[in-house]
């Protein structure tokens, strides 16, 4: 009769069994393998960029006094972090930036949520709203500087005004694209308005007021890097414009991925925001 070999706390009679893979259930390295191979494949164009931003220059493709290579850019970024440039510029654009979007989201997304439902406010608000919001912020850049002055105000303000119409447009949109069987189901259930707006119209707006909040986001670092450009003492576009007239062109490409970071970093900040107040959205196939 064959031996047969038990673990440790089994008992003779008992069915000694292994943790096994289901059928069709790939295995731990087969799975750590697939997300190396999407990682690769989502980072592998900037990999590309980026490589070819540094050999490009190198091997005279470029000039590199205009275009100096990657490796020299983040070199001329490291010395900015060492001598605290690179954190008085950011914090300044930071707080300007991230001030101007908070403001704009206190004021814009009430408005939008009491425009989408209430018609009487929509048709009182609509025709001042289609005109201001197709005058262009950057357009208005001189009128905020003269009438408000170079100082911070301007700036926040002008962030402000680029904010608002991403957050309003999207919040309108997201209150009247609620699925209208939602809205009925919940007063035949005797819901008082409040509760339809609270427990209904309000969780059902959060996904596409979130798609305005990114917008938001993206607005406000455009249009400041601009206003600091032409009148500031301080901030990512005041480094930008004077590494350029200083002929710094290192400095000058480094301010500009610092703003990209800074960009992404936030959009992922958000991204992960909405997810936890979408809990109860379902995760598209392949997300």
């Amino acid at each position: 009769m064959p031996d047969i070999a038990l673990d440790a706390g089994t008992h003779p009679g008992h069915t000694v069994r292994h943790a096994a893979l289901r059928p069709g259930e790939p295995s731990l390295l087969a799975r750590i393998y697939r997300q190396f191979a999407k990682a690769t494949w989502r980072s592998g164009l900037t990999v590309a960029v980026a490589l070819l931003w540094e050999l490009a220059p190198r091997l005279g493709l470029t000039d590199p006094t205009f275009l100096p290579p990657l490796s020299e850019v983040l070199a001329a970024g490291w010395v900015l972090a060492q001598n605290g440039q690179l954190w008085e510029h950011t914090s300044v654009s930071l707080a300007r930036s991230l001030g101007g979007l908070l403001l704009a989201i206190v004021f814009a997304i009430p408005l939008g949520l009491a425009i989408g439902w209430y018609q009487r406010v929509s048709s009182a608000l609509n025709q001042l709203i289609e005109i201001l919001r197709n005058t262009a912020p950057l357009a208005l850049l001189p009128v905020f500087l003269l009438l408000l002055g170079i100082g911070e105000v301007s700036k926040v303000a002008i962030v402000v005004y680029a904010c608002a119409w991403p957050l309003l447009l999207n919040t309108i949109n997201g209150v009247r694209q609620v699925d209208p069987l939602l809205v009925k189901s919940a007063r035949t259930m005797g819901v008082t308005p409040a509760q339809l707006f609270l427990k209904v119209i309000l969780p059902a707006s959060v996904p596409t007021i979130f798609v305005g909040i990114r917008l938001a986001a993206a607005s406000a670092m455009l249009v400041l890097i601009a206003a600091e450009m032409v009148g500031a003492k301080a901030g990512l576009g005041y480094l930008i414009i004077y590494a350029q007239y200083s002929f710094l062109i290192a400095d000058m490409y480094f301010g500009i991925i610092a703003i990209t970071v800074i960009g992404v970093a936030l959009n992922f900040a958000l991204q992960k925001l909405e997810s936890h107040f979408t809990a109860w959205k379902p995760v598209a196939a392949g997300g």
